[in-house]
């Protein structure tokens, strides 16, 4: 037999998959935006680029969001590597829903700071979050010479871009080599645009350094798990691995090794303790709109994907992976709490917040039925909105070198802005899980899921961090309400529309699910159910 007649037989072997592209509509549509975004770069004039990129990105993702909403097929496709059904839909308008938030952050660019004196005129500042020449060292001539020529990144959106398409692909995953191709895809994006940041340079290259060593090093693991599941059941297939363990084949110490080697890469992504490391310094380091960015739509990958794993791979070792669980959300809830309690800078209060609520989402996963799918997948939809409206605040409050972060500038701002402090105070309201608002449903839900999974220990614990929580989200709002600003404070950036309209979405989001939340639990419970 010749070498090409060897190539034809193994070409009959190896059928190619049957793709359903009408099912991979909404991932095409974005992963298609971010190349014509590459393209762009390259061709269009510098002075068409930035309108282009908003239209290329704001459609996208609007296209893909409505093939989310409309789509009604459900199934396996691409060979079973891509599973879509109601809690993929689900997770992938949410993605969505967030990433057209976090666009429209990332695209603010003129920033008008009023001045102190009510008799000048307002100083404006014509800037962006993002570095004018990224290769360029800190505080070197080439970067002067860049932000002095009004130079904006606008590779920014085609970034942004690839992350959502891994975004999208990370919870729809039916196996483990393309749950880690979703993974890489989300991933890398994210390490250059951590290190974008126009101010404190070398705090936002660090924090993306930090980042990829650390999420290289949970990448490795995730493969290690992925090698030893596949020596166990003989496929990287979810559905594969699950009837391996139901079957009882193999050595079971093989398959618990490789689950705990797998959870380490995704409990890394949703930032779950021990793997929390990383959070604090990358949300401050980081360019605000990309903080709310990876605060919101990443969570919401890595928990749908972390989902899919535990129920769909190996729900069969349930007895093993929860007690495990069970330990990761307790610590994550108590450490998260007591260490936002003692920073003094409002990102990485919030970054500890975001570890906090990692634990608190946890609950509903280790509760282990529909009940806890379907409040997982409220509270994720919830915190996200939440969590990008509040870093949007967080972009309004600015110093005369950037954005005001120390929280001993914060006070007092609530009786100069009452608008913009009563904002904030809606969005720690809601992240304290105060009633009335989205925060209070989602804790409610999970807490009441676990309760059905047999973890009252577990919610007793969850109500204690809630209220170590409480106290730092209301000590900030007694700063700005009820002390007395700095002699030279911090004024409100005026903007374009994009910062106020995602930071007005955010509120009324959180109001409306907080006092009207069943339509959105109702999707949620329908979309509870993962194909295998």
């Amino acid at each position: 037999m010749t070498s090409l007649d060897g190539g034809a037989v193994l070409a009959q072997s190896l059928p190619a998959p049957d793709i359903d592209y009408g099912m991979l509509m909404p991932m095409l549509v974005v992963f298609g935006a971010a190349v014509v975004g590459v393209l762009v770069e390259a061709f269009v004039p510098s002075r068409a680029r930035y309108a282009a990129h908003l239209a290329l990105s704001f459609g996208g993702l609007t296209l893909a969001l409505v093939a989310v909403v409309v789509k009604r097929t459900r199934g396996l496709t691409a060979g079973g590597a891509v599973v879509i059904d109601g809690a993929t839909l689900f997770l992938q308008a949410s993605i969505l829903v967030v990433a057209l938030l976090s666009v429209a952050l990332i695209a603010e660019r003129s920033v008008a700071t009023t001045a102190p004196d009510p008799a000048r005129a307002p100083a404006v500042v014509y800037t962006d979050a993002f570095a004018p020449q990224a290769a360029a060292l800190p505080g070197s001539a080439a970067e002067r010479e860049a932000t002095e020529a009004g130079v904006t990144r606008t590779e920014v959106f085609p970034l942004a871009l690839f992350a959502v398409g891994g975004m999208m692909l990370f919870p729809a995953a039916g196996d483990l080599l393309t749950m880690f191709v979703a993974l890489e895809v989300l991933s890398l994006p994210l390490y250059l645009l951590c290190g974008l940041a126009r101010r404190r340079r070398l705090i936002s290259q660090e924090a993306a350094l930090k980042y990829f060593l650390l999420g290289a090093f949970s990448s490795a693991f995730f493969v290690y798990g992925i090698a030893l599941l596949y020596g166990y059941a003989g496929t990287v297939q979810l559905a594969g691995i699950a009837d391996a363990v139901a079957a009882g084949t193999g050595d079971e110490t093989i398959a618990l090794i490789g689950v705990g080697l797998l959870s380490v890469g995704l409990l890394f992504k949703i930032g779950a303790v021990p793997f929390h490391s990383w959070t604090p310094d990358v949300y401050q380091g980081a360019p605000t709109p990309i903080t709310a960015f990876m605060a919101a739509a990443t969570k919401i990958a890595a928990f749908g994907a972390l989902m899919r794993v535990l129920y769909v791979a190996v729900p069969g070792l349930r007895d093993d992976w929860r007690p495990i669980l069970w330990a990761v959300a307790i610590a994550t809830m108590l450490l998260g709490a007591v260490l936002a309690v003692t920073q003094t800078d409002v990102k990485r209060m919030l970054a500890y917040s975001a570890v906090s609520h990692t634990g608190f989402v946890l609950t509903g996963v280790v509760a282990a039925n529909a009940v806890g799918v379907a409040s997982t997948l409220f509270y994720l939809f919830a915190y996200a909105v939440g969590a990008v409206g509040v870093f949007g605040v967080v972009m309004l409050v600015r110093d005369p070198d950037g954005e005001a972060w120390e929280l001993s500038r914060w006070a007092g701002l609530g009786r100069r802005y009452p608008a913009l402090g009563a904002v904030f105070a809606l969005f720690l309201l809601s992240l304290a899980g105060i009633p009335l608002t989205s925060g209070f449903i989602a804790k409610f839900a999970v807490f009441g899921a676990a309760v059905a999974g047999d973890a009252v220990a577990l919610v007793i614990v969850g109500v204690l961090a809630s209220a170590i929580a409480a106290y730092f989200y209301i000590r900030v709002i007694v700063l700005m309400f009820f002390r007395d600003p700095p002699d030279d404070p911090p004024q409100l950036a005026t903007t374009s529309a994009y910062t106020g309209a995602v930071v007005a979405f955010a509120a009324v989001t959180t109001v409306l699910l907080g006092i009207m939340p069943s339509p959105m639990l109702s999707l949620a419970e329908q979309a509870v159910g993962f194909l295998r």
